[in-house]
């Protein structure tokens, strides 16, 4: 194990620990801006996964861009539904059309 990959590896355990320990103090009426934000980060990780992958050489390296581009794929897709879904929740009932089952009697 050379010296340049143990750097990264503990760059990204330490990133790991600070995601975890930020994510973990954000108050609850907070998690839909913050998935917002996250959603235009991963998107920006998506033309990175998308670079690195037009640019491989070998098999391993074509296979782990492809990889790289679905799991962004799937983390943009996935925020924003879950974007969307948290939405829903902040939007009123809307109110219910007057028809002859939900009329109230005179």
């Amino acid at each position: 194990m050379n010296s340049e990959l143990l750097n990264e590896l503990t760059f990204f355990v330490l990133a790991v620990f600070v995601g975890i320990e930020v994510i973990s103090k954000v108050p609850t009426m907070l998690h839909t801006p913050l998935m917002s934000g996250t959603n235009a980060i991963h998107g920006i990780i998506l033309v990175g996964a998308l670079l690195i992958a037009a640019g491989a050489n070998s098999p391993v390296t074509v296979i782990l861009g492809l990889l790289a581009v679905v799991l962004a794929t799937t983390n943009v897709v996935g925020g924003f539904v879950v974007t969307d879904r948290m939405l829903e929740m902040f939007k009123g009932r809307q109110a219910q059309p007057n028809t002859p089952e939900t009329a109230k009697p005179k």
